[in-house]
């Protein structure tokens, strides 16, 4: 069972994360601030970190730069939540080793995709001792994609929800949901993290 240590100050929104990870089968540890959080974590490694950004004590930045800063750590899923989304925000984030960062209010479809993809990401980094390459969908037309339907799945592989991708690639939503759905079909599978594990595990130099 994967622990999910959640980071945030807010008691509602730390309750109601809870509440849904439990419910999909995580196991769940959380702190009311950064300081009390990065001791949690330094003191028993989660598998993955969801963490507010604004915070007293310590906020989500220092959080993570502590985290990387230690062997222990450093390697651990990380996920920013934030009420804020500000392009520089979410630049300066992925800068200091960020797996993603997710807007709240959260869609609990978005979160549970987000997690899973980074967790089955890493579950393949382990396997293969080899870093998946998202600089580009080609790898993934292997796969007998074309070249659109590798480009989506490279965004969802990297645990973006559809509305992402759409503004991403320029096209509309409903556009992403059709590829998505014949990756579906020529992966023969039937969800995202599925399809995103098949993507990394093609990402990180496995066989198609």
């Amino acid at each position: 069972m994967n622990t999910i240590l959640i980071i945030e100050d807010d008691s509602q929104t730390r309750e109601n994360l809870q509440i849904i990870l439990e419910m999909e089968g995580f196991q769940t540890a959380t702190a009311a601030n950064g300081r009390i959080g990065l001791d949690m974590a330094r003191q028993h490694p989660p598998d993955l970190v969801l963490c507010d950004v604004s915070m007293p004590e310590l906020d989500g930045y220092g959080v993570l730069k502590g985290l990387r800063a230690h062997e222990s750590t450093n390697a651990i899923p990380f996920i920013f939540l934030t009420a804020r989304g500000e392009k520089r925000e979410v630049r300066d984030g992925m800068n200091l080793g960020a797996d993603d960062y997710l807007t709240k209010p959260l869609d609990a479809e978005d979160l549970l995709a987000a997690i899973q993809t980074r967790l089955a990401r890493q579950r393949a980094f382990q396997a293969s001792g080899a870093t998946p390459d998202f600089s580009s969908a080609k790898p993934l037309e292997a796969l007998s994609l074309t070249p659109r339907e590798a480009e989506v799945l490279l965004w969802v592989a990297q645990g973006k929800a559809n509305a992402d991708v759409a503004t991403i690639l320029g096209m509309s939503e409903k556009t992403v949901k059709i590829h998505l759905g014949h990756v579906f079909e020529k992966l023969c599978v039937e969800t995202r993290t599925a399809a995103a594990l098949r993507a990394i595990e093609v990402l990180a130099g496995g066989a198609a």
